[in-house]
Parts: structure tokens; C-alpha cells; sequence
């Protein structure tokens, strides 16, 4: 079991949606968060409600993990201000909701240095003291995309895929050399935090608009129970089946299940007029 009170928790991408839920109630349990995100105004803003009396210490800090040297600098400045992290949250991530030909050569970079590259720089800036302890927890939240793929999802699918990829492997690696050490891959389908503002599913029983609140505690619960795989909701821990199909069968019940189609009305987080 991981113990969230008295530990020091790092949230990158924290200043909004689930990264900021996720401060919130890790400092009502007791613990100490760091916010890393590029808005350094965001995450700070964030950190004051996550610092109200009775919860644990909390405070933002600018960092772009998804670039080596600022993402190292953001990391040292965290572990000189607030010491070692025992939890560290890969949650930030980005997402453009164009089709292959109208992506931009930036934005599929960005897509790709936020989502997947990111990962690295920040885990590795952040591991080495949880191996020298020998306890630590990696949770990395990916996205039900990164088990399918849909339309209009290119570079976000392919990237949310490298970060299972990643998280698989050092859990393997881990697992041989730091037992003491935990991962945690996250898969949610779409989430209501503006980031998939328009997305549309085709049967909201089997497969919801997940609920912003419900998926920061079933995070939390997932941690504290050091489970390796949230998949969520149920649905979605059957793509690993769904997959022994034929490749026109998967198809076929992609479709029926709306999957294919999800995307076709989004608009995404609009910028503040």
C-alpha cells in the first residue's frame, strides 16, 4: 500500500483539470504537493486551495518537462525547495483533435515532446531518489487512446500509446531492480475538464463522459492500493480482448460502439475571451 500523507507529491501539468484535482485531494490527505506546469500564474493558483489549513503544504512551480533543459531546471528547482518525491504524477498532456493532413509540423512535435517525451525527462529527473530510498510511486496518466485509436487522434493516440509503452517497461525494470518501487498507468476514456469539449458517445451507459471528480479518486484509490492498471470504465478493460478479434470485426464493433465517431464534433478547451 502507498501512503499519500506526509509524502511529498509532484503533479506535472497540475494547474487545471485532473492534475489540479489531484493536488487538491492529495493535500487534504495529508500530504506535500508541488505543481509543475509551464503557466507558473496556473500552477501557483492552483497550489493555494491545495494549501488550506488542515492539509498539507503546497506550492507551483514553472517547469516545461517536456523540453531536457527546462525540464531538469523546473525538477531542481522542486527537489531544493520541497526535497525528494516520493509520488510523482506524469499527468500533463495535450491534445489538437485534427485529422493527420491538417496537423501543423509544431503541433505534432508538441504533441509528442508534452505527452511522451515529457515522461522521461521528468521521471528521470525525479527517480534516482526514489531508488536510493528504495520507495517511490510513477503514476502516468495516458488516455483509453492509448489502447485505440480513432479518427482525428494521430499524434495524440500514437503518443498516449508510447506513454503504456513506457510505464509497461519500467514497470518491468523496476520490478527486477527496485521492488520498493511502484507504476501506475492510468487509461480513462474522455474526461469532462474542457480538454475533449464537443466529444460525443454513442451509448453513455457502457461507456460514459467520465466525471472529473470520480476519476481523481478512483486515481488516488489506484495509488494508494498500489494497482498497476486503472482502466476506466469497464468497457475499456476489454480493448486487451476486443483485440483476439479478426482485424474487420474490431473494426466493426468500434463502430457500433461510436468510437470511430467520438471526435467528429470536438472543439476542445477554448481559449479565455
Amino acid at each position: 500500500m502507498t501512503t499519500i500523507a506526509s509524502k511529498h507529491v509532484l503533479i506535472t501539468g497540475g494547474a487545471s483539470g485532473i492534475g489540479q484535482g489531484l493536488a487538491l485531494r492529495c493535500a487534504a490527505l495529508g500530504a506535500d504537493v508541488s505543481i509543475l506546469d509551464l503557466d507558473e500564474a496556473g500552477a501557483e493558483a492552483a497550489a493555494a486551495p491545495a494549501a488550506a489549513p488542515g492539509a498539507g503544504r503546497a506550492a507551483g512551480y514553472a517547469g516545461d518537462g517536456g523540453a531536457r533543459g527546462p525540464g531538469a531546471a523546473g525538477a531542481a528547482r522542486v527537489q531544493a525547495a520541497a526535497g525528494p518525491v516520493d509520488i510523482l504524477v506524469n499527468n500533463a498532456g495535450v491534445v489538437s483533435g485534427r485529422q493527420l493532413l491538417e496537423l501543423d509540423d509544431e503541433g505534432i512535435e508538441a504533441t509528442f515532446r508534452v505527452n511522451a517525451l515529457a515522461l522521461y525527462w521528468v521521471t528521470r529527473a525525479f527517480l534516482p531518489a526514489m531508488l536510493a530510498r528504495g520507495s517511490g510511486h510513477v503514476v502516468t496518466v495516458a488516455s483509453a487512446a492509448g489502447l485505440i485509436g480513432s479518427p482525428r487522434q494521430t499524434a495524440y493516440a500514437a503518443s498516449k500509446h508510447a506513454a503504456v509503452g513506457f510505464t509497461e517497461a519500467l514497470h518491468f525494470e523496476l520490478r527486477r531492480s527496485a521492488p520498493g518501487l511502484r507504476t501506475t498507468i492510468v487509461c480513462p476514456f474522455y474526461i469532462d475538464t474542457g480538454m475533449f469539449a464537443g466529444v460525443k458517445t454513442r451509448f453513455p451507459l457502457l461507456l460514459p463522459i467520465l466525471h472529473e471528480d470520480d476519476v481523481v479518486a478512483k486515481i488516488v484509490d489506484a495509488v494508494q492500493r498500489d494497482k498497476p492498471k486503472l482502466l476506466m470504465p469497464f468497457m475499456v478493460r476489454t480493448l486487451p480482448a476486443m483485440r483476439l478479434l479478426p482485424t474487420w470485426a474490431f473494426d466493426r464493433v468500434a463502430d457500433f460502439f461510436g468510437v470511430t465517431a467520438a471526435m467528429d464534433e470536438f472543439t476542445g478547451r477554448r481559449p479565455p475571451a
